[in-house]
């Protein structure tokens, strides 16, 4: 957890900016009590989230106290730059060193607030909701459900209860504590008297509530129920991570900036620790990663027959036909005609077989009505 301070680099920084002795260890002791009280913030949220969130605090905590003791680091490095003009004195003092010493410095303190930032991070993990990253997140979604709808029927019978007695003494449903504050609400008459103890928007916006979640547990069971595989593309693979509930490109290699680009405007983004770039796995991820070109998996296209010219007709000895003409060919005209040729065909070689079944030829009369239609064509 804690990390190493330049003791050397301190020293200097006292030196080139006090009279002071320097205190051996000082600089470590400083640190360590600064990562002791990140650990006792992270401690107390680990109560009161749910487990699942803990990891998310360690990695939060193992970030600030690597970045803080870089920050520290640096911080000592920039102050022994340039003596104070208090210690080294006015005289040929390097003006341009100490600009650039401040500007260094005012650069430092806004990374260390920015640090400092990573504390409120861990006092909001677990605070958010239900997260889908919860692999217990559709039981949680469905109890909070079940609760919301209690409430939306207790709401109601409230409502209820008050317009069959103009009173809410000795209402079931209700506390005595939460009784009193509808009572006070509906005494309330800075923005209008309340004609009922639970308010029209009230049931309303649970009722709102009540959809989304709903929408949501239908959503999340689907994409559960989905049986989607990654694939491959030219220089790396699409993979569909379940356990992570991520969306996962891997390169063989580092994209160019266009493809960056692309991935960063698609919700993409790299993940150092997994090495790949990679977003939540949600119905808009599946979608989003198949809209850029160079990732996106390669679909083949049916072979039809639109035209006339699409359709090829047995030669002689061959059984086969299409099973529908009409259904293959263009309605314009074409499709009676070809329809008349090819039952010619037939018919021809019906007759043959019944005469003498050893050649297959055309009736004299057949001729001439083929030749006059091909003629139209």
């Amino acid at each position: 957890m804690y990390h190493e301070i330049n003791e050397t680099t301190a020293r200097r920084a006292k030196e080139a900016n006090s009279y002071r002795n320097y205190k051996e260890g000082s600089a470590t002791a400083e640190y360590r009590s600064m990562v002791d009280t990140a650990k006792e913030i992270a401690d107390k949220q680990k109560q009161r989230v749910d487990p699942i969130h803990h990891d998310r605090i360690d990695r939060l905590l193992a970030s600030y106290c690597a970045k803080l003791a870089a920050n520290h680091n640096k911080m000592y490095e920039i102050e022994g730059r340039v003596p104070s003009i208090l210690v080294a004195g006015p005289s040929n003092f390097p003006v341009r060193k100490k600009e650039k010493q401040n500007a260094a410095r005012r650069r430092n303190v806004e990374e260390y607030r920015n640090i400092q930032g990573i504390l409120d991070k861990i006092k909001g993990v677990g605070m958010g909701g239900i997260s889908a990253d919860d692999p217990n997140a559709v039981v949680k979604l469905k109890e909070k459900l079940e609760s919301l709808e209690i409430f939306q029927q207790i709401m109601k019978d409230v409502n209820a209860y008050y317009r069959k007695h103009k009173t809410l003494d000795g209402v079931p449903y209700v506390s005595d504590d939460v009784r009193l504050k509808l009572q006070a609400q509906m005494n309330n008459t800075n923005f209008g008297r309340q004609t009922q103890p639970y308010p029209v928007w009230a049931l309303s916006n649970n009722s709102a509530e009540i959809r989304r979640i709903k929408k949501r547990i239908e959503s999340m069971e689907r994409m559960a129920e989905k049986s989607d595989e990654g694939w491959s593309f030219d220089g790396g693979e699409v993979v569909i991570n379940k356990e992570a509930n991520r969306l996962q490109i891997r390169f063989d290699g580092k994209p160019d900036e266009t493809i960056r680009a692309e991935l960063k405007s698609n919700g993409f983004r790299w993940a150092p620790s997994q090495g790949v770039w990679q977003r939540q796995l949600t119905n808009n991820a599946l979608f989003a990663v198949k809209q850029i070109k160079s990732i996106a998996p390669v679909v083949v296209p049916a072979i039809t027959a639109t035209t006339a010219s699409d359709i090829s007709f047995p030669i002689s000895g061959e059984t086969e036909k299409p099973d529908d003409i009409s259904d293959s060919v263009r309605s314009d005209g074409y499709t009676s005609v070809l329809g008349a040729i090819q039952q010619d065909k037939d018919k021809g070689k019906e007759n043959a077989k019944n005469n003498d079944g050893d050649k297959i030829h055309q009736p004299q009369d057949a001729q001439p009505k083929n030749k006059k239609i091909q003629s139209e064509l």
